[in-house]
């Protein structure tokens, strides 16, 4: 199993030095997010600070932009990291594509599916000088200039990864994607119950085998060597779940445990800009089901044993112990996973 880790910079400019010592610290990989800065740029900096580890955008919004610019930047960050680029793409929801990004929303399923492939099709245009002639029922991709084609990339294509929440989501991942980024707001017996069936759904539409697809698993980790430490790590990540709690588009999550209830509630909190007391909703035994808490031997032992069917994780972490112990995790996974 590898293990990935989330750049989260303040400081963007720190994404290359933040990179690097993940690099240090054993990580397989590492992701950029789409939050206050560009996932795309991050990468830049730490693909210009490291060798080995796989860099992924995890995720960018694929409808915030269209299949050329996308296709465009993967190339370019799979020929800086030398052939070390995953393309993570995600949808987003209705409200921030079309009044944060100002764009068109409209069948998400159809249209992330109709995405991925035509960012194949421009690729395979510049690799093979075919011409493009890709038309779809949302995007039209039938020019490409020699001037603007920058030709076949010696690393080949990057992989696409697509993040799901929902089993039709799920099911255009096993269908189209290399990968399916599950989100943080769900358990291993949601996973195991309701989204891989959708997954290996989509693979055996597509004719595809398990083995040529990868899981990779974001987690809510939380991180502490004594009790103190674990209650104050415990306590910020019930803020990160009770505002993924919020979202209808989660609700799905919280209704397999028997929580769904409280979906409704915590979204008109928001509205209200209730956020501490919207913390105070989220109960231990919801934290525990969601996410993995534990000193860094019991994180590492729980983060395998959690995700025996998954390749790939990403601690969502909340550490209140010191940096260092974050590399015994790495190193106690890999000992193990």
């Amino acid at each position: 199993m590898k293990l990935d880790a989330a750049l989260m910079e303040a400081d963007v400019a720190q994404s290359g030095i933040r990179g690097k010592s993940y690099e240090e610290a054993g990580f397989d990989g590492i992701q950029s997010f789409e939050g206050p800065h560009d996932p795309f740029l991050q990468l830049v900096l730490v693909a210009a600070e490291t060798s080995r580890v796989e860099l992924m955008t995890a995720i960018a919004i694929a409808f915030a932009r269209n299949p050329m610019v996308c296709a465009y930047m993967a190339n370019d960050l799979q020929l800086m990291s030398k052939g070390r680029f995953i393309l993570g793409l995600g949808t987003q929801i209705k409200p921030h594509i079309t009044r944060r990004f100002s764009q068109p929303w409209s069948k998400p399923n159809a249209r992330i599916h109709e995405f991925v492939r035509a960012v194949r099709a421009i690729w395979n245009c510049w690799s093979t000088g075919e011409r493009l002639a890709f038309s779809g029922e949302f995007y039209q991709h039938t020019l490409m200039s020699p001037f603007f084609s920058p030709g076949p990339n010696p690393f080949g294509p990057p992989k696409i990864f697509l993040a799901g929440f929902g089993n039709n989501m799920v099911r255009v991942a096993g269908e189209v994607a290399d990968g399916w980024i599950t989100h943080p707001l769900t358990s291993r017996d949601f996973l195991l119950k309701e989204s891989i069936p959708a997954l290996e759904s989509g693979l055996q539409t597509a004719g595809r085998a398990r083995g040529d697809f990868e899981i990779a698993c974001e987690t809510i980790t939380m991180l502490g060597s004594n009790d103190e430490e674990l209650a104050r790590a415990r306590e910020q990540a019930k803020t990160q779940i009770a505002f993924y709690g919020s979202t209808p588009a989660y609700k799905v999550s919280l209704d397999h445990h028997g929580w769904g209830d409280l979906q409704p509630q915590l979204n008109r909190m928001t509205k209200e800009g209730k956020w501490a007391e919207m913390t105070a909703l989220i109960t231990d035994d919801m934290l525990d089901t969601l996410g993995i808490s534990g000193t860094p031997t019991q994180v590492a032992a729980r983060l395998v044993e959690r995700h025996d069917f998954a390749d790939r994780v990403t601690m969502m972490l909340y550490n209140e112990t010191s940096p260092e112990a974050v590399t015994d995790i790495v190193r106690l996974v890999h000992a193990t996973g």
